[in-house]
C-alpha cells in the first residue's frame, strides 16, 4: 500500500531538489535563449526619455524583422526582462482589454520556466512512456481488425455482419475520452495515465477467453475506454511538460502509432497463420494484450511521474507546481528560477481576476460542460478567418474519421480476397504477411512529416504537407478499389497509402491544437476528437449495410471521403509554421 501511495499520492517538494534554483538576477544565464543564442543579455537603460525610447522602438523593429514577427515574446528575454515588472509585462502580453485570471498567469509563468529549462531527459522518457499510449491505440484498433476474418469463421457470423465488432470498439473509444479527458481534470493526469494501460490490458486479456461472439464484442467495448483515454491524456501530459521550442516533437510522437500497427501485424502473422482458427485469434489478442499489461508495469513501477503543474495550480496546490518544475530542472541537469513569491509578486496586480484557492470537483465539471455548451464555442467563430479555419478543421476530422476506418478497420478483409471475387484467392499467411510488410512501409511516414512540418518550403510545413499527403492517399485509394486485381497490385497501392496517412494523421494531431487560440483550444480540439470518433462508430454500420459482398464499395467511400478532407485541408486559411501558440 506504502508503494502505491508513493505512486499516485506523492507529494513534491521544494526540498527534493536541492541546488536546481538560481536567482532570478541569474535566470538569464540560464535561459532558453542563453542556450540558442538567439538575443543579447544586456541591461536596458533607466533613461526614458525620447531618444531611448526611439532606439529602443528600431532595435525592437530590427529584432522582429529578423525573426519575421515569428519567434519574439517570451521565448527572447534580456537579463532586464527577468524582473518581477519584466514577467508581469511579458505574461499580460496580447492581453489587453482583457482581465486575466491568477491561474491564467500563473500558468503562463510555468510554460516560461519549463521553456528555459527545455528539453531533457525527463521529457525524453516522457516522449517515450507517451508514446506507448499512441501504441496502445494502433496496437488495438489493428488488432481489432485483424481478428475480424477468424471471428467470422469461428462463430459462423457473415463477413458484413461482423464488423459490428469494430462498432463495439468504437462505442468504447467514444466513451473512454470523454470520461477519461474529464476524469484527468478531476483525479490528475497521473492516475489516468496509469489507469488507461491497465484497463485496457485486462479486458483485452478477458477478451482472448470469450465463449461467443456478442461476448467478445462487449469486451472490446470495455477495452476500448481505456484505450480511449490514451490519446487525449497522454498527448495533453506531454504536451503540458513540452518546452515550445520543440513542439515538433508532438508530431513526431505520432511515430508510436504506426509501430503500433506493425507489432499488431507480426503478432497477427505469427499466431493466426500457425494456430487453428479457433485458437490463433485467441493467442494473438493475449499476446497483445500481455504487452500492453508490460507497459503498464513499465510506467508505474519503473518511471517516477511528475503530476502536471497546471492541475496542481487548478487544484490550490502552487507549492507541489513549484517543486514539480524543480524536478523537471533535477531531473534535467539544468537550474531554474521560478519560486512560489516569484509567481505571486508577478500576478499581484489590482487587474488581475482572483479565482478560489482550490477548483472543487463540481467547479471542473462546470467548466467542463461548459466547454461543450455554445457560448464557449462561439469565439470560434468571431472572426472570419477562425471561422472558416474551424468550419474546415472539423470537417476534415470528420471526413477522415469517417473515411479511415471504411478502408482500414477491414483491410484484412479486403487482402483476404486478393483482388478477385474468390475469398480463397490468398492463403491466411500471405495476408497477415502483406499486412505486416505494409505496416513497415507506414513507420517511416511519421518520421518525415517530423521533418517537412517545419520545413521553409512554400509547399511544405504544416498545411503543405498535410494536404500533399491526404492527395496522395484518396488517389490511392482509388486505384486500390479499380486496379489492385492482384495480391501483388493490393499490396503495392496499400503500402503507398499507409505511408501518407501516417504522414496525414501525424500532422492534423499537431496542427489542429495549434490553429486555435488558447481561451478556446479546448472546444476547438475537443470538438474536433468528438466528430473524429463518432463517425468513426458509423463506418461499420456503413460498411455492414452497403448493397453486394461489402468488398469494393467501402473503399470508394473512403476515397472519396478523403478527397474531400484534402479540399478542406488545401481552403483552411492559417499556416503555424514557425509561429508561437498563442
Amino acid at each position: 500500500m506504502e508503494f502505491l501511495s508513493s505512486r499516485f499520492r506523492r507529494q513534491e517538494s521544494v526540498h527534493d531538489y536541492v541546488g536546481v534554483l538560481v536567482p532570478l538576477e541569474q535566470a538569464h544565464l540560464h535561459s532558453h535563449s542563453a542556450r540558442t543564442g538567439k538575443c543579447e543579455f544586456e541591461e536596458r537603460r533607466a533613461s526614458h526619455d525620447a531618444d531611448d525610447e526611439d532606439v529602443d522602438e528600431a532595435r525592437g523593429s530590427q529584432a522582429a524583422k529578423d525573426s519575421d514577427n515569428e519567434d519574439t515574446g517570451m521565448l527572447q528575454m534580456s537579463a532586464a526582462e527577468y524582473t518581477i515588472e519584466g514577467l508581469r509585462r511579458e505574461v499580460r502580453k496580447g492581453e489587453r482589454g482583457r482581465q486575466c485570471s491568477e491561474y491564467e498567469l500563473k500558468s503562463k509563468l510555468i510554460n516560461k520556466a519549463i521553456q528555459d529549462i527545455g528539453m531533457g531527459r525527463y521529457n525524453w522518457q516522457l516522449f517515450v512512456l507517451c508514446g506507448f499510449g499512441w501504441y496502445a491505440d494502433n496496437l488495438w484498433m489493428q488488432g481489432v481488425s485483424l481478428t475480424l476474418p477468424s471471428l467470422s469463421e469461428e462463430f459462423g457470423v457473415s463477413e458484413k455482419q461482423v464488423r459490428y465488432t469494430t462498432s463495439s470498439l468504437y462505442v468504447g473509444l467514444c466513451v473512454g475520452s470523454f470520461f477519461w479527458g474529464l476524469g484527468a481534470d478531476i483525479m490528475g493526469r497521473r492516475i489516468a495515465f496509469n489507469l488507461t494501460l491497465l484497463i485496457t490490458s485486462i479486458f483485452g486479456i478477458w477478451a482472448a477467453y470469450a465463449p461467443s461472439w456478442p461476448a467478445v464484442c462487449i469486451l472490446f467495448a470495455l477495452m476500448g475506454t481505456g484505450v480511449g483515454g490514451n490519446l487525449p491524456v497522454d498527448g495533453a501530459l506531454f504536451l503540458e511538460f513540452l518546452p515550445d521550442a520543440s513542439s515538433a516533437l508532438l508530431t513526431l510522437l505520432s511515430v508510436w502509432w504506426p509501430i503500433g500497427q506493425l507489432v499488431s501485424s507480426l503478432f497477427a502473422w505469427f499466431f493466426i497463420t500457425k494456430w487453428p482458427v479457433n485458437e490463433g485469434w485467441r493467442h494473438f489478442v493475449l499476446a497483445i494484450g500481455i504487452v500492453t499489461f508490460v507497459m503498464f508495469l513499465i510506467r508505474f513501477s519503473t518511471f517516477h511521474l511528475f503530476e502536471s503543474p497546471k492541475y496542481l495550480l487548478s487544484q490550490g496546490r502552487q507549492s507541489e507546481a513549484v517543486a514539480v518544475v524543480h524536478g523537471v530542472a533535477f531531473r534535467n541537469n539544468r537550474k531554474t528560477w521560478l519560486t512560489e513569491e516569484i509567481l505571486d509578486a508577478v500576478v499581484d496586480s489590482e487587474s488581475t481576476e482572483r479565482i478560489p484557492a482550490s477548483l472543487s470537483t463540481t467547479h471542473v465539471l462546470k467548466q467542463n460542460l461548459t466547454s461543450l455548451s455554445l457560448g464557449h464555442i462561439k469565439p470560434l467563430f468571431k472572426t472570419r478567418t477562425l471561422k472558416i479555419t474551424t468550419l474546415l478543421i472539423w470537417f476534415c476530422w470528420s471526413t477522415i474519421g469517417l473515411g479511415y476506418p471504411l478502408f482500414n478497420a477491414f483491410l484484412p478483409q479486403y487482402l483476404s480476397h486478393g483482388g478477385s471475387e474468390v475469398s480463397a484467392s490468398t492463403t491466411p499467411a500471405e495476408t497477415y504477411r502483406n499486412y505486416a510488410i505494409i505496416s513497415v512501409v507506414g513507420v517511416p511516414g511519421s518520421l518525415l512529416a517530423a521533418y517537412t512540418v517545419d520545413h521553409d518550403s512554400p509547399f511544405l510545413g504544416r498545411k503543405g504537407t498535410l494536404a500533399i499527403s491526404t492527395l496522395v492517399s484518396a488517389v490511392f485509394l482509388f486505384l486500390f478499389a479499380t486496379f489492385g486485381t492482384t495480391p501483388n497490385s493490393q499490396l503495392f497501392f496499400t503500402c503507398v497509402e499507409a505511408f501518407c496517412q501516417n504522414i496525414m494523421y501525424g500532422v492534423l494531431y499537431a496542427f489542429t491544437p495549434e490553429v486555435f487560440p488558447a481561451p478556446v483550444r479546448g472546444a476547438g480540439t475537443g470538438v474536433a476528437s468528438f466528430l473524429n470518433r463518432s463517425t468513426g462508430l458509423v463506418a461499420p454500420i456503413l460498411a455492414a449495410n452497403v448493397p453486394g459482398d461489402g468488398t469494393k464499395t467501402p473503399i470508394y467511400m473512403s476515397a472519396v471521403l478523403i478527397m474531400a478532407a484534402f479540399v478542406g485541408m488545401v481552403l483552411i486559411p492559417i499556416e503555424t509554421r514557425g509561429r508561437q501558440r498563442l
